[in-house]
């Protein structure tokens, strides 16, 4: 389907995060004309560092500003849309609901709201959701078939975002399919709270990783490059009658504990010896949840191209030519 992406016109929100930096790079290297949404410009993003940000249009504003979201569909003659922004860490949004509501809940729908206005141009919008959407469920793996019961402050803002998209596409018939992932990681993370940049860190300083919880939650851990591809294959299918409106859920369906991850990371690295560190004082996140990817698999033929230990070392080895870039500038590299 690279024919599809000739010369398309998209526009991604939160292109300076790990997918975003991903994904821009993929839709350049097809031929798209992308115009990305920035905040606050990151250099150390590699939509920075690898120079992609002067092959792009990109209009500097924030979610809330529904100006800045009108004008970027409007200027560019936007075709697609793939909405990856938002606040994105849990801890945060504990600390720091209403900030979270405002980037999550009114960012979406300032972002539909743009897209429907200029419905003649038939848009189409990819709405990255997560399995937090969920919320906490009875039953393990979760099916799209659950309700979204999302509790604490972060659950609640990605259960608000996967809805507003289903009703603008019931209401208004806009083409909007919704992602619901499980742990993304990869290159490009600089959320070193998260347990997979955060231990890689630790590690290449000779440390011993943290674990914020008391290791035994349990999640599933898909890699960068295949949700990009998931994206793809969502936008490329938004206006078919089985999948607009709808909710895929991706994952490669190995669910893990915290404890398993870590170990993984320091066998791959060559680091058993340092042992990692239990705080056990994690708030308002969810003790077990994984996803099941069938209709994924069914509906759109969508697999993951990457193993757990394939994608980790891929990661590892980013995080290895970042952290030796930033020693040979004179910076310590902390987030």
């Amino acid at each position: 389907m690279c024919e599809y992406w000739l010369e398309r016109s998209v526009f991604v929100t939160g292109a300076t995060g790990m997918i975003g930096s991903f994904l821009v790079h993929e839709l350049l290297e097809r031929g798209s004309n992308v115009t990305v949404l920035i905040q606050d410009l990151d250099m150390r993003s590699d939509l920075c560092r690898t120079g992609d940000i002067e092959r792009v249009a990109a209009v500097y504003g924030s979610l809330e500003d529904f100006s800045s979201l009108e004008r970027a569909i409007n200027k560019y003659g936007v075709k697609t849309v793939v909405h990856l922004g938002a606040q994105t860490i849990v801890g945060v949004a504990h600390k720091s609901p209403l900030s979270t509501f405002e980037s999550n809940i009114r960012g979406t729908y300032n972002l539909l709201e743009a897209c429907r206005v200029h419905s003649d141009s038939n848009i189409g919008v990819v709405i990255a959701s997560s399995d937090k959407a969920y919320g906490e469920q009875p039953t393990l793996p979760y099916t799209e078939v659950m309700p979204l019961s999302g509790r604490h402050p972060y659950e609640v803002s990605k259960s608000c975002a996967d809805m507003l998209g289903q009703s603008y596409c019931h209401t208004y018939r806009l083409p909007v399919v919704i992602a619901r992932c499980g742990n993304v990681y990869g290159g490009n993370d600089l959320n070193f709270s998260r347990i997979i940049p955060g231990t890689i860190r630790s590690l290449l300083r000779g440390d011993a990783p943290v674990i914020r919880s008391d290791g035994t939650y349990v999640r599933d851990y898909v890699y960068v490059k295949d949700i990009v591809d998931a994206y793809l294959l969502l936008a490329e299918s938004v206006d078919r009658e089985d999948v607009a409106g709808k909710a895929f859920n991706f994952s490669t369906e190995t669910p893990l504990t915290v404890f398993e991850i870590v170990e993984t990371i320091t066998r791959l690295m060559h680091l058993e010896h340092l042992k990692p560190l239990v705080l056990n004082n994690t708030q308002g996140e969810i003790k077990s949840q994984y996803l099941d990817a069938d209709k994924a698999k069914k509906v759109l033929g969508w697999q993951p191209r990457y193993d757990l230990e394939q994608g980790l070392r891929e990661t590892v080895a980013w995080y290895e030519g970042y952290f030796g870039t930033i020693e040979r500038q004179g910076h310590d590299g902390e987030d």
